[in-house]
């Protein structure tokens, strides 16, 4: 898969964990619903660290605790 997807994946699998909305993330995180909706329908090519560490932000975590997860190994990505 894609680091995209991924992206999108973890961001799913955070907002159902804590009970949150996309619009709360986009709030708390300071992305743009256009933005969000395009890494959040695979449209968007690249994710950028800028783009990670505001959505780690957002969920009030770390970049190392949202990249904490199977969806990130090297065995799930396709570079």
């Amino acid at each position: 898969m894609t680091v995209n997807k991924a992206v999108s994946l973890r961001i799913k699998e955070l907002l159902k964990e804590k009970n949150m909305t996309q619009y709360r993330l986009e709030q708390d995180s300071g992305i743009c619903h256009g933005a969000m909706a395009s890494i959040m329908n695979d449209r968007n090519k690249t994710v950028t660290f800028t783009t990670i560490f505001l959505l780690a932000r957002g969920f009030n975590m770390t970049i190392l605790e949202f990249l904490d997860s199977p969806l990130f190994e090297d065995t799930n990505i396709n570079i």
